[in-house]
C-alpha cells in the first residue's frame, strides 16, 4: 500500500472500503435469508414427532448463525479501521484544497458503515427472539406430551392445557408471518439500496471531478489576470 503522504493512499483506502462494503452487503443478505428460513421451517419441525430431526436442524442453523455473526463482526471491524484511516488522511498537510470533497466521501462511507451495523444487530436480534420462542414452545410441548402419557387425553386439565398451547401456537404463527413479511421487504430495500449506492457513487465521483476542475480553473484564471496586469504596467513605463 502507498504511504500516507502518497497521492495513491486515498484511492487505496477507498478501494478497500468499497470491497469491504460489497462483502458486507452479500453477507447481510445471506444472514437475513438464514433468519427467514429458520422462521419458515418451524411449523414443519413442530409437526414432526421425531426428536432427532429437529435437533439436527436447530444445531445446523445455530452453527451457521454463530459463524456468520463472527464473520460479519470481523468485516465491520475492518471497515471501521479503514474509515478511521480515511479520517486521518483528511487531516494530512497538503489536502486542504480538496478537503471538502474528501470529507464528503468519508461521510458517505461512514453512513454505509452505520447502516450495515444497524442492519446486522436488528437481524441478529430477530433471530435470537425467534430461537428463544422456539425453545420455550418446545419445552411446553414436551410438558404436554409428558402429562398426556401419565394422565390420559380425556383429562379436563389436559384439554385446557392443549387449548392454551394451541392459542400460543396460533399467536406465534401470526408473529412469524409478520416477521417474514418484514424480512422480505428488507431484502427488497437492500437490493434497491445497492442500485442507489452505485448511482450515488457515480454522481459523487463526477462532483469531485467538477470541484477539482473548478478549483484549478480559478487558480489558473488568477494567474492569467496577474500576468496581464504586469504587461500593462510595463507598457505604461515604456510610454
Amino acid at each position: 500500500m502507498a504511504g500516507i503522504g502518497s497521492s495513491n493512499y486515498w484511492e487505496d483506502l477507498r478501494k478497500q472500503a468499497r470491497q469491504l462494503e460489497n462483502e458486507l452487503d452479500l453477507k447481510l443478505v445471506s444472514f437475513s435469508k438464514l433468519c427467514t428460513s429458520y422462521s419458515s421451517s418451524r411449523d414443519g419441525r413442530r409437526g414432526d414427532t421425531s426428536d432427532t430431526t429437529p435437533l439436527l436442524n436447530n444445531s445446523t442453523q445455530d452453527r451457521m448463525f454463530d459463524t456468520m455473526s463472527v464473520e460479519i463482526e470481523q468485516l465491520l471491524a475492518k471497515l471501521t479501521a479503514v474509515n478511521d484511516k480515511m479520517a486521518e488522511y483528511t487531516n494530512t498537510p497538503g489536502t486542504a484544497s480538496l478537503n471538502a470533497a474528501l470529507m464528503h466521501t468519508l461521510q458517505r462511507h461512514r453512513d454505509i458503515l452505520q447502516d450495515y451495523t444497524h442492519e446486522f444487530h436488528k437481524t441478529k436480534g430477530n433471530f435470537l427472539a425467534i430461537r428463544e420462542r422456539e425453545d420455550l414452545l418446545g419445552s411446553v410441548r414436551k410438558d404436554i406430551e409428558t402429562y398426556k402419557s401419565g394422565s390420559g387425553v380425556n383429562n379436563r386439565r389436559t384439554e385446557l392445557f392443549l387449548k392454551e398451547h394451541e392459542h400460543l401456537r396460533n399467536s406465534d404463527r401470526l408473529m412469524d408471518d409478520t416477521i417474514s413479511i418484514a424480512m422480505a421487504t428488507k431484502e427488497n430495500m437492500t437490493s434497491q439500496r445497492g442500485m442507489l449506492k452505485s448511482i450515488q457513487s457515480r454522481v459523487n465521483t463526477l462532483a469531485s471531478i467538477l470541484y477539482t476542475a473548478c478549483v484549478h480553473g480559478c487558480v489558473s484564471g488568477g494567474e492569467r489576470e496577474r500576468e496581464r496586469g504586469l504587461i500593462d504596467m510595463k507598457s505604461l513605463l515604456v510610454l
